[in-house]
């Protein structure tokens, strides 16, 4: 057992990913975390009997370090519904990867699309070649528009195919989205292998799928969790941490920081020597997403598991009730901002029921439950050129973790569970080396 006190703050994603990594290398830690529901910005919320996820999350295939670590604390795959790549519309697109190795996988699928014409093939194609010609590397200023542009992309592939992909995985409007980051997701999605494109959908609440397991991971490695306890700041004392709200009052030898950036800009100026860093984590630009849950009743599914839908103002669609939810608990998902934002809470639940019937071409029932969730500062907004800061800090031993820290990927589950690794990581090297 290595004797080594490290505190982290934030029981999200990134946090207990960190702590997971630690405590399987025998190191002590104790975690953190305001709330009493585990998950940070990926949790349940829990109203009138219902439990629901706070957003709907997608993963991929190619969230390697995110199914990792389920494997590590004991999550069974069972948990996880493999589908592949699907793009549907309802009456406008059809896009299924069929089952074959890549690329004849996204090749077959693209030959029978149904809703896409030659033109829109032939661009897809075009784009995806280019960008592999390319080595995936793009301008850094330029945004996904006008790398669309640049590549001849058709505005019905547009409107289809690459917009709902870009606010999907960027949460961040085409004008404004960086390309690089866009090209990153689509190589590893994309342009690798088959099943790096399959959906990986949770038939369990996003606290259930990775936090809750991880907490028991830590009790039978001698973790601690803290939930309800709030920290105002650290302070550093004879080479140690100690923390503003923590009611064992201990010193820490190391502190990592896994907060959401509003929260951890605070943290970080608290300290001393951090303020340049503070000011920058606290002025990335941010997008919100407003999840819209609607209990239509037994008998009411989708077409599949998750639906497009192109004409405002939800993007996504999701049947909970094929994804091991109750029957008719339809889940609609608005990212970045956008008009929606002036509509009051009832005018926007009506405007999401009848996109839903106008799409679909059918009536639907009144909803007997409904509920909307909005996280304005869900997400960084990721832009070209936006200077993400790292997991150093300028104080040895204190760390950052969160899916802003810079990474190839947008705010994603595995961009933050890579940057919880990454400060484990850290913590590790500086706890070896030697000491004056």
């Amino acid at each position: 057992m290595i004797p080594h006190q490290v505190a982290i703050i934030g029981a999200g994603y990134a946090g207990l990913a960190c702590a997971v990594e630690l405590a399987r290398r025998g190191v002590q830690v104790t975690v953190f975390e305001r709330s009493h529901t585990l998950g940070g910005r990926a949790r349940v919320e829990a109203k009138d009997g219902w439990r629901v996820d706070n957003g709907q999350h997608i993963l991929l295939g190619a969230y390697t370090e995110l199914t990792r670590l389920l494997r590590t604390t004991g999550v069974s795959p069972k948990t996880l519904t493999h589908l592949p790549l699907l793009l549907h519309t309802p009456g406008q697109l059809h896009l299924e990867a069929a089952r074959l190795p890549a690329p004849f996988h996204l090749a077959l699928g693209l030959l029978r699309a149904r809703g896409l014409s030659w033109a829109d093939r032939l661009a897809m194609l075009r784009l995806m070649r280019g960008l592999k010609k390319r080595a995936w590397r793009v301008d850094p200023a330029h945004s996904v528009a006008e790398l669309l542009r640049q590549t001849r992309q058709t505005p019905h592939l547009i409107r289809l195919v690459w917009e709902p992909l870009c606010v999907a995985a960027l949460n961040t409007p085409l004008a404004e989205a960086s390309a690089q980051v866009f090209a990153n997701v689509v190589r590893d999605s994309l342009g690798a292998a088959a099943s790096a494109s399959e959906l990986l959908i949770p038939r369990i609440n996003l606290s259930e799928l990775f936090p809750v397991p991880a907490a028991r991971f830590l009790a039978v490695r001698r973790g601690k969790l803290r939930t309800g306890t709030a920290v105002e700041a650290i302070r550093r004392e004879q080479g140690q941490f100690f923390l503003t709200g923590d009611p064992g009052r201990a010193g820490y030898q190391q502190v990592v920081i896994a907060t959401a950036p509003h929260h951890a800009g605070s943290l970080l100026a608290s300290v001393g020597d951090c303020e340049r860093l503070a000011a920058q984590v606290e002025a990335l630009p941010t997008e919100p997403i407003v999840s819209i849950y609607l209990a239509l009743g037994e008998g009411t599914h989708l077409p599949h598991a998750m639906i497009g839908l192109a004409n405002g103002p939800a993007q996504w669609a999701f049947d909970r009730g094929r994804l091991g939810g109750r029957e008719g608990l339809i889940a609609c998902v608005i990212s970045a901002h956008g008009p929606h934002e002036a509509l009051s809470r009832e005018e926007l639940l009506l405007a999401v029921h009848k996109q839903l019937e106008d799409e679909l071409g059918r009536r639907l029932p009144a909803p007997q439950w409904s509920q909307v969730i909005s996280e304005k500062r869900a997400t960084f907004a990721c832009r070209p050129g936006l200077l993400r800061p790292g997991c150093r800090t300028p104080v040895p031993g204190l760390w950052l973790a969160g899916d802003y820290v810079d990474s190839d990927y947008p705010a994603t589950l595995e961009s933050a569970v890579r940057s919880g690794v990454a400060a484990a990581q850290q913590v590790m090297r500086f706890a070896a080396r030697p000491k004056d």
